[in-house]
Order: C-alpha cells, then sequence, then structure tokens
C-alpha cells in the first residue's frame, strides 16, 4: 500500500512538472513572440473604420471635422516632443516616441473644418447652431464609438486627441502587445 502511494506521488509529480514545463516552454515562445513583432505602420482597421463613422457621424449633426493625425512614426513623434523644448513652437506633447497612442495606430486628432476649407481648434465655437459647443458634441460622438476622448484627461487635457487603446496600455504595447491579442476570437 505505502508502495502504491508513492508510486501515485511520483508519478503525479512527473506530469505536474511536465505540464509546467510545457506552460513555461510556451510561455517563453510568447514572449520572444511579442519582442520580434514589428511596430505597425499605419492606423489599426478598427480605428481607421471608426475614424471615418467619427467624420459621417459629425456632418449627420452639421459639424463638418477633418482628421489631422493618426499614425505617428517614431521619429514624427520625437519631432513633435521637441516643438517647445528645443525647436520653435508651444509645447503639444509630453509623449516622447514610444509612448503615444498614434505610434501604434490607435489615436487620431481632428479639428474643426470652416466652410472656406481652413481648420480650427476652437473648443467654443457653435457652427450647427444649437448652443452646444461642436467640440464636446464630436467627443460624445467619439466616446460613442468606442474612442477615449484627451479632454477628460485629469491632468494634460488633449481636446483634439481619440483614442482606442483595446485595454492595452502603452506599456504592454511596446513589449509587442496588439489589439488582436485582446479581442475575443
Amino acid at each position: 500500500m505505502k508502495n502504491a502511494k508513492t508510486a501515485f506521488t511520483i508519478l503525479f509529480l512527473l506530469l505536474l512538472g511536465g505540464f509546467l514545463f510545457i506552460w513555461i516552454q510556451r510561455e517563453i515562445e510568447f514572449r520572444e513572440e511579442l519582442e520580434s513583432r514589428p511596430l505597425p505602420d499605419s492606423l489599426h482597421p478598427i480605428v481607421a473604420e471608426k475614424s471615418r463613422e467619427l467624420v459621417d457621424a459629425a456632418e449627420e449633426i452639421g459639424i463638418d471635422i477633418v482628421i489631422t493625425d493618426g499614425f505617428r512614426s517614431f521619429e514624427e513623434q520625437d519631432a513633435l516632443h521637441q516643438q517647445g523644448r528645443t525647436s520653435d513652437g508651444n509645447i503639444v506633447t509630453y509623449a516622447e516616441p514610444g509612448e503615444s497612442y498614434h505610434n501604434y495606430g490607435l489615436a487620431i486628432d481632428f479639428a474643426l473644418k470652416l466652410d472656406d476649407g481652413s481648420v480650427v481648434w476652437d473648443i467654443e465655437r457653435d457652427d450647427n447652431g444649437n448652443s452646444r459647443s461642436d467640440w464636446f458634441e464630436v467627443a460624445e460622438i467619439g466616446k460613442e464609438l468606442g474612442f477615449d476622448w484627451g479632454g477628460d484627461w485629469n491632468r494634460f487635457k488633449d481636446y483634439p486627441h481619440l483614442e482606442m487603446p483595446f485595454g492595452l496600455s502603452i506599456r504592454e504595447l511596446q513589449k509587442g502587445w496588439r489589439p488582436e491579442d485582446t479581442m475575443e476570437k
């Protein structure tokens, strides 16, 4: 009886060790695969589609907008980050290269488009005449479409900014995680 218990315990520990070994091996392979993933080079398809829906929905309520920025390379992010620091202009971002959802194709910026084709970043403007800020109306549409709005941030208000992080932090994106890893299949 004692030998049977010992044999069973040894067999159980071997099986458990085997499963643990396989799990660790798969985890190592997954982390290596994450590290080798290329960076995105355009807007994520869902973000691109939702951007078009945003423009259309705003137009339906009499607000013309233009998407002024979408995907941004690390080099473009660096140049923007240097603005107001080592180059002329006002500081417009605190995000260094790799620290913005734009760098992963998960963010857009918008502006209001005037009849003459020029654009403005006027958060009080009410061109559709409904006594509500066009800017805030567009932000609400964006949030209904699944975007997070930079105007809701506590520290630095980024009113033109809409992002769709798919539950991923910047740190996770830097490690190679992508929206497809979090989406239900």
